[in-house]
């Protein structure tokens, strides 16, 4: 398979799967998301966000060692999750330009292949979920049910952002158990600025869709804000910034916790400011730039819990 060959229709030209993966590997790593990682990288910062508070609570950095499970974690996870809405979505998938290329519409893996590479991206995902203590482990398992229910919920509600929030925002959930054993408030708080920020980067990303959705009867924020877009998006942005910031003062967060959200606040306020939600390549653009928001924030925590 030459390197442009079955490459999916919003994946980076250039990228690494399409160009120096082994042939008979890419329909998998395509399934995966390996040739478009960002969703992993926006799956792994609450992780990371969770860890961040933790230390600045402890005055210590995070441990690398959960560092670096929840990196692989999540990326095996984020894996299973998509192949699992790839398996419920494969006929929706054939009918929509941006998807259509997928591994499952286009013939590249049959539905029995790509649920056995599910189980085994799961059982990845559990032999790093129970290298954590009790506490974490049972925070973990719990969100499967959130997991296993989006792929459904574009088919009954115009707002499967929310779902999806949950789902993704659940690493806020799981550092601070990882860290103390337990679970307190300033996670929960955390946990609910994060399904702020989801639901408003989805939403630009669901623009992409717009026209194809509306004819197939898939439902999103974006149809239901449609020209309402820039100040939902504005007040989603304005509570994740509130609710994050609250999560990391009560986690005794100081001056450097203060600079990197108001540095956060000013990146989302930019997204903002820029949306042309008519132009997808642009809404993609924008989507993907919170994987940078997102690690400048964290950097200022691990800077604040290290001073």
């Amino acid at each position: 398979m030459s390197g442009g060959a079955g490459r999916v229709a919003d994946a980076a030209r250039g990228n690494w799967v399409d160009g120096l993966a082994p042939a008979v590997t890419r329909p998998y790593l395509r399934l995966a998301r390996f040739d478009r990682p960002i969703g992993s990288w926006l799956l792994l910062i609450p992780c990371w966000w969770s860890l961040g508070i933790a230390g600045m609570h402890a005055r210590a950095l995070p441990s690398l060692w959960h560092i670096v499970l929840f990196f692989v974690g999540a990326f095996a996870m984020r894996g299973a999750g998509c192949t699992w809405n790839d398996l419920v979505d494969r006929d929706l998938d054939g009918k929509v330009e941006r998807t259509r290329s997928r591994p499952i519409p286009s013939g590249q893996v049959t539905a029995r292949q790509a649920a056995i590479f599910m189980v085994v991206q799961a059982l990845l995902g559990l032999a790093v979920l129970l290298q954590f203590n009790r506490a974490t482990i049972l925070c973990g398992f719990a969100s499967l049910a959130v997991v296993a229910i989006y792929p459904f919920m574009k088919r009954i509600t115009y707002w499967p952002q929310i779902v999806l929030g949950l789902a993704f925002s659940w690493g806020a959930l799981m550092g601070w158990p990882a860290t103390f054993a337990r679970l307190d408030a300033p996670a929960l708080v955390l946990y609910a600025g994060s399904i702020c920020w989801v639901i408003a980067y989805d939403t630009i990303y669901a623009h992409q869709d717009r026209e194809d959705d509306l004819l197939i009867g898939i439902k999103s924020t974006a149809l239901l804000f449609q020209e309402r877009t820039r100040p939902m998006l504005a007040v989603f942005y304005a509570a994740a910034v509130l609710l994050i910031g609250a999560a990391g003062i009560m986690a005794g967060g100081g001056a450097i916790f203060i600079v990197g959200m108001l540095a956060f606040a000013v990146h989302l306020g930019w997204q903002v400011a820029r949306i042309d939600i008519d132009d997808p390549a642009q809404c993609l653009t924008l989507f993907r730039s919170n994987r940078d928001a997102g690690l400048i924030l964290f950097a200022a925590m691990l800077l604040d819990a290290a001073f």
